[in-house]
């Protein structure tokens, strides 16, 4: 639900300016309406985005350098220069990441040279002061010819199943090639050598970390309380650009929003301070923030309709329809009980931070409520961790004869009953659609939009009566013929009055033929409810019987952990991809086939009072 706000309009005597937006910004209520010019392209305001970007930044970083259950020191000081501190980080983690590398090259050479042994380097030079020149090879072992040994003077160093490595010793300054042949050039070091320098290097780094983890505990409290000002800064300085002078300077006028609840403590601090306002109702024109107040349970739902967009202020909030409907659709998708118990287990892990994921971050609630949805649907669907209920012997016949199995029609049930809440959820978008538009812009203005409702919903709720026999074949048929001439005048004669009816019946032809490819292809799109359903129980069970067929008849040891193994990795997986499935498409119902027939935008944007 929308809550209603009210407009108002403020004028102020420039010397009372500022004592007056402190006022209200300790009143915290006012959402400042900005101008639409004088704020992108001013140097102070865009100056100060770039130092409040540099603090999120090096706070982001900083906070993975936090040891856990450490507290960041708090000096009480305010951050002056942010610059010089950020540095200071990415000097260490700059450090740090060349450690790194370094570590990651000793590690590869310790590899590579891991196959020549130990050597002393000041022997090898040793000889090579002598005149005797070494030259290391590395060759297939099909190629290696023995005779190299007498006409190189050839030794093997060491060999396996595919590679001989060997070198060549010879009294001479010139170096020779061999055919087919790769010649390397040895590390200084050899790899207990670089083991040893190796391990140095991970002192080092552990060192630096200690440093960075260090300066996370010293900084990163400063740092916060620097983006906390950061941020009253750039809402004051947005404030003060939204201003508008008057007489010659002399006045200020300023705009804002309020919700109805908070109006009358936003009057009081205004009357006591004796300042001139004006309320009023916002209009269409206004650039009106929303803020939404739903119940805990649509509330869990918000984060989704913000991934499309918040609505209007006038528009119907899309909360309390989305989140019923995705998460039955969640369920369906997944459409297994006991993946529906381990939704529930993570959900409330997550919830308590026992469990701490970033990409999961306050979504405990919702996972939870997701986990119970599909319990209870995978109870109906019959399958759980892929086993099919229905056709287990152990469970009661009573539990069965409530399960959603069968055919309509010589149709899966399953698959009608997608089909036919696709129906539901479509006629409930173009009923939304109806009565908001209507709200918004006027009867007039929405004729063709209640004539489609009337022929849609219409010819299905006679079908309907026709079908159980309500209806006589007469009845039906005269039913249908008034409500397809009244459909017909709505859409190809009125659909805009006052223009040209030649116009209007084409226009009404036009969206005649988008409706009749559109509607179709919409209720089709659900099917992937039953589809997804199918295909994740379908694969639980393939790794169930892949499991049994490991542990065989005559199970033993080995069997048992072998289809354990199985079924745990197997379900795992199942589940890892039934849940982005069950995520993406309902989503994608939502988004497309619900807010396009709903007539939903989505281009609002939230509430945000200008406040400490």
């Amino acid at each position: 639900m929308i809550e209603k706000m009210k407009k108002y309009t403020f004028l102020v005597f420039h010397r009372d300016y500022g004592h007056f937006l402190e006022q209200l910004r300790e009143a915290g209520v006012l959402h400042v309406a900005q101008k639409a010019e004088g704020i992108a392209d001013n140097q102070q305001l865009q100056q100060q985005i770039v130092t409040d970007e540099l603090i999120r930044k090096t706070i982001a970083s900083a906070s993975a350098y936090l040891p856990q259950g450490a507290t960041p020191v708090d000096t009480g000081e305010v951050l002056t220069d942010v610059k010089t501190l950020s540095e200071q980080l990415l000097a260490l983690e700059q450090d740090k990441r060349k450690l790194e590398q370094d570590l990651l090259t000793l590690q590869r050479e310790e590899q590579r040279m891991q196959v020549w042994g130990t050597f002393s380097t000041d022997k090898l030079q040793a000889l090579a002061q002598e005149g005797y020149l070494l030259q290391y090879f590395v060759c297939p072992k099909a190629k290696y010819d023995s005779e190299w040994e007498t006409l190189y003077n050839a030794f093997v160093v060491s060999e396996d199943k595919t590679t001989v490595y060997f070198v060549t010793v010879n009294h001479t300054n010139e170096a020779f090639a061999l055919p087919d042949v790769e010649e390397i050039t040895l590390n200084a070091h050899d790899s207990k050598q670089l083991a040893a320098d190796a391990d140095a290097v991970r002192g080092l780094i552990a060192n630096k970390q200690a440093q960075l983890e260090a300066w996370a505990v010293a900084h990163l409290g400063e740092l916060r309380e620097a983006e906390k000002q950061s941020q009253l800064n750039i809402d004051w300085t947005r404030v003060n650009l939204s201003t508008s002078s008057l007489a010659d300077d002399k006045l200020c006028l300023l705009e804002g929003f309020c919700p109805v609840a908070q109006s009358e403590e936003l009057n009081a601090m205004l009357d006591s301070e004796h300042i001139y306002y004006n309320v009023e109702e916002p209009t269409e024109e206004d650039d009106t923030p929303v803020k939404l107040h739903n119940n805990w349970f649509t509330k869990m739902f918000e984060c989704l309709t913000g991934m499309y967009g918040w609505p209007v202020y006038g528009e119907f909030d899309p909360t309390p329809i989305l989140g019923p409907f995705f998460l039955l659709f969640f369920a369906m998708c997944m459409g297994d009980a006991g993946y529906g118990i381990l939704l529930v287990i993570f959900g409330i892990l997550t919830t308590k931070n026992i469990l701490k994921t970033d990409m999961f971050e306050g979504l405990g609630p919702l996972i939870t409520t997701l986990g119970i949805g599909t319990i209870i649907i995978g109870f109906f669907l019959g399958t759980f961790f892929g086993i099919d209920l229905y056709a287990a012997t152990w469970v009661p016949e009573s539990l069965k004869s409530v399960m959603i199995k069968g055919e309509v029609a010589g149709y899966d049930i399953q698959m009608v009953l997608a089909l036919g809440i696709g129906v539901f959820h479509i006629c409930l978008a173009m009923i939304i659609k109806a009565i908001c538009y209507t709200k918004r812009f006027g009867l007039k203005k929405n004729i063709s939009t209640w004539a489609w409702l009337l022929l849609i919903l219409g010819a299905l709720v006679t079908g309907v009566f026709a079908l159980t026999e309500v209806f006589s074949p007469d009845v039906t048929k005269w039913v249908l013929i008034v409500i397809g001439a009244v459909s017909a005048l709505g859409i190809y004669v009125f659909n805009t009055p006052g223009r040209n009816p030649l116009v209007n019946i084409g226009a009404g032809l036009w969206d005649t033929y988008n409706m009749a490819t559109g509607i179709l292809g919409d209720v089709l799109s659900y099917i992937r409810l039953y589809a997804l359903g199918l295909a994740g129980a379908m694969l639980g069970g393939a790794f169930n019987s892949l499991g049994m067929m490991v542990l065989s008849d005559t199970p033993n040891i080995g069997t048992w952990i072998g289809c354990i193994l199985i079924l745990l990795a197997g379900h795992l997986l199942n589940l890892c991809m039934s849940a982005l499935g069950a995520f993406v498409h309902p989503l994608r119902l939502s988004f497309v086939e619900y807010f396009k027939n709903s007539g939903y935008e989505g281009k609002g944007h939230l509430y945000k009072p200008f406040a400490k």
